[in-house]
């Protein structure tokens, strides 16, 4: 800079020791700055002071030379100073300069910067505050510099703004929001430290609504959680949970909706202390503010469900998760079923689409944040007590679209797939006109879920499907019901309903109708026993290891006698004759062992009623599948006549081993307590001769083995017709009696025993002959 310069009203003398090297003499220079500018305050010269500020501005703190930039600086300063309370007519021009150095290389310079910034401040106080947005943006610059001695001359200066801050009522924090929205998202740990510091400062401010603006910054503040320093998490954490306090406090101030979509993301953090703070967040926002988030509820539930299959190690999260997915399961009512879908009374702000919610994102950005997080709603909202009163729209094609993939996704963990059932289960009792327009593309999975490895899975997955077939919004309606002819989505299970048995088989039913007596039943019951079906016929081993375990659960949940005229009915048209076979052996092991069936067994034992006969008919046709099970149904229901007339005919079948095994099976059974009534009649020699003459039968049967023995025992004990002759003779049989008034047509069902098991035959050869063949082949 040029001395001899005319920069009146400054000397020659204040120019050359503003720009010198030592530090004394600006000094010296700056404290006639103040005095020149103190009597220019006195005779009230305002050109001159502006004069005076332009040049030290000007001349000096912008200048290329740093000795004049801190010459500058001070003189700044000194003239803040000498202002006194009319400093705050000259901020502008005061500060920006300041500001200016601020960017500076030299450290020196900026740590200047810092000092006559705080002496400006301290002396203009609240008149700052219209300066506030550039003082925190310099600020926050100067909160990462490297250089410890500006470091701490900026916290100096950051603590006298607070103050200044904290003690006015004038703060512009709509105009401060922007600025901290878009500092919030540093990731230099000393700018967060600085950023966080501050949102304690406004919130501790009584005059300060800073849960107002909160949705702006929340997805910054759990960003900040996740930083590698301590201390700033605790500061987070802190900042967090007295933001949360607030919460509960007013309830009814808070966007809750605004900030739905924030957390739903930050509950899927790979950080275990954002989920976990997130998490408490979404806990507490479904309790306060009700049904306003169900419309995010497949987002929440994308968050929740995989938290519900985490270990001991994350269990804090699994607990507070589990909260989470119940306090949401009870907003759903039903009156969610009955609400026009295409008029909301309420706008809320859209959640995110389910492959948004299934992409699982880590963090949002800060444009991000702005296009996607910053939402507001048309109304007012009002929570918690009025909230009952806003009617929302439950997106239960996003809900069902995430239940979905979730029971889908083999990898995810057993207590995920359950609580997937139950909010099905759930949503069918609270919205079952709605849910049956999803049933078709269901109803694949909840098949192929019987096949999970969890008993507990597999029983609630029952539970749902029982629901499914026995619910009366089931009923087939034009437009909603299930397809005859074609699944919604293909695959190996498909949802196809053959004609109805009795259109197939009226000729020869004599009468009594085959197909299932449903009146409690809608039209999925059929189409879920033939699906059942399918899939034991396709995975055999699903059939042997839980195939009476399905069907018993079945049974309890569903009407019994339902379950078996159906499954004997669709079994009577099965192609394959070796799994009708097998199947119908697994179904009359249950109607004879299993406690779940006592009634049945008691009404197909007297057949006194026409419906049990109907089931007799219906399951014997069936049961010709395997001459066994035929005989030990007529056993159970005290056809001993037809029992004997049956073992006559297997003369003419083909003995196998299987064969024997099952007659060993039978004897074993005999002697249980279900049949006890047939070892007691017994002693009634004269009016059951032919269960007699059926038992003796199965005896010829057995070679010379344990149940042969048994049953030969057995036979021993039958009394002397001649001994237990009692003075009553004309007693009549009552098993005669009862056989007469049945009006069953046994010659028919005989006639139809031969014929199935023929066919029988005939498939058993012919697989013998493939496999013959196929044996030559190898050899050639």
């Amino acid at each position: 800079m040029n001395a001899e310069r005319d920069l009146s009203p400054l000397t020659p003398g204040v120019v050359r020791a503003l720009t010198d090297k030592l530090y004394e003499k600006r000094k010296v220079a700056a404290l006639e700055i103040e005095k020149l500018v103190r009597e220019f305050v006195a005779q009230n010269n305002t050109s001159q002071i502006k004069h005076v500020i332009q040049i030290l501005s000007q001349e000096f703190a912008l200048s290329q030379h740093p000795h004049s930039r801190k010459g500058g600086l001070i003189g700044l300063a000194a003239c803040s100073i000498a202002l006194g309370k009319d400093s705050g007519l000259y901020l502008k021009e005061l500060i920006e300069p300041v500001l200016t150095c601020f960017n500076d290389a030299d450290s020196r310079l900026r740590y200047y910067a810092c000092e006559a910034l705080y002496n400006i401040v301290k002396v203009a106080r609240g008149s700052v505050l219209p300066h506030f947005n550039v003082l925190f943006d310099g600020l926050s610059k100067l909160a990462a510099d490297p250089d410890p001695n500006v470091k701490s001359g900026s916290e100096l200066l950051d603590r006298l703004l607070k103050d200044i801050v904290t003690e006015s009522n004038q703060f512009d924090l709509v105009g401060f929001i922007p600025l901290l929205r878009e500092r919030i998202y540093s990731n230099n740990q000393y700018a967060r430290q600085f950023i966080i510091s501050w949102i304690l400062v406004l919130e501790s401010v009584p005059d300060i609504n800073l849960l107002d603006y909160l949705p702006e910054i929340l997805d910054g503040l759990f960003q900040i959680l996740g930083d590698n320093s301590k201390d700033i998490r605790k500061m987070c954490e802190v900042a967090l949970g007295e933001f949360l306090k607030e919460i509960k406090k007013n309830p009814s101030s808070v966007k809750f909706a605004e900030m739905a979509n924030i957390l739903v993301i930050h509950c899927q953090a790979a950080d275990d202390v954002i989920q976990l703070t997130a998490m408490c967040w979404m806990r507490e926002f479904i309790q306060l503010a009700g049904r306003v988030m169900l419309p995010y509820s497949s987002g929440i539930l994308t968050a929740v469900l995989p938290c519900l299959s985490y270990d001991d190690r994350k269990k804090n999260i699994k607990e507070v998760a589990n909260v989470c997915n119940l306090s949401l399961m009870k907003l759903v009512i039903p009156e969610d079923d009955e609400m026009d879908e295409a008029k909301p009374s309420m706008t809320i702000p859209a959640e995110p689409t389910s492959e948004e919610s299934l992409s699982r994102p880590e963090a949002v950005t800060a444009g991000e944040s702005q296009n996607e997080l910053d939402v507001t709603l048309n109304q007012p909202l009002f929570f918690p007590r009025s909230c009952e009163r806003v009617q929302v729209t439950l997106n239960l094609d996003g809900i069902v679209q995430v239940l979905d993939y979730h029971l889908s996704d083999t990898s995810i963990g057993m207590m995920t797939r359950i609580a997937v059932l139950k909010w099905l289960y759930h949503l069918y009792i609270k919205t079952p006109r709605k849910m049956f327009r999803h049933t078709d593309s269901l109803f694949p999975i909840l098949l192929r879920t019987l096949s999970d490895e969890s008993d507990e899975v597999i029983l609630k997955d029952l539970e749902l499907l029982a629901e499914i077939a026995s619910s009366p919004a089931g009923q087939t309606e034009e437009g909603h019901g299930p397809s005859d002819g074609s699944d919604v989505r293909p695959g190996p299970v498909e949802l196809h309903v053959p004609a109805r048995p009795g259109q197939l088989s009226s000729s020869s039913t004599k009468g009594l109708e085959c197909s299932p007596s449903t009146p409690t039943m809608n039209s999925y019951f059929y189409k879920f026993m033939i699906n059942l079906l399918k899939r034991f016929s396709s995975e055999r081993k699903l059939l042997e290891a839980r195939g009476a375990f399905i069907i018993r659960q079945l049974c309890l949940l569903l009407n019994a006698e339902n379950i078996f005229h159906s499954m004997a009915d669709i079994l009577l048209r099965e192609e394959d004759l070796k799994f009708a076979s097998t199947m119908v052996h697994t179904l009359n092991t249950i109607l004879l062992t299993s406690s779940e069936l006592f009634q049945l067994r008691n009404q197909l034992k007297d057949l006194k009623t026409p419906e049990s006969r109907n089931l007799f008919c219906c399951l014997y046709r069936s049961w010709c599948h395997n001459p066994v099970t035929t005989v030990s149904l007529c056993f159970l229901t005290q056809n001993y006549k037809h029992a004997y007339d049956l073992i006559q005919k297997f003369g003419d079948l083909e003995v196998t081993v299987d064969f024997l095994t099952e007659v060993d099976k039978l004897v074993q059974l005999i002697e249980c307590p279900i049949f006890t009534y047939l070892r007691l009649q017994l002693l009634d020699v004269k009016n059951n001769p032919y269960l007699i003459k059926a038992l003796y039968g199965l005896l010829m049967l057995l070679p010379q083995s344990s149940a042969f023995q048994l049953l030969s025992h057995r036979l021993q004990c039958v009394p002397n017709p001649e001994l237990m002759q009692t003075t009553d003779n004309t007693k009549p049989s009552t098993s005669l009696k009862r056989t007469a008034a049945c009006n069953i047509d046994y010659t028919e069902l005989l006639q139809h025993f031969e014929k199935v098991q023929n066919k029988h035959l005939e498939a058993k050869h012919q697989r013998s002959g493939r496999a013959e063949q196929l044996d030559r082949r190898v050899v050639l």
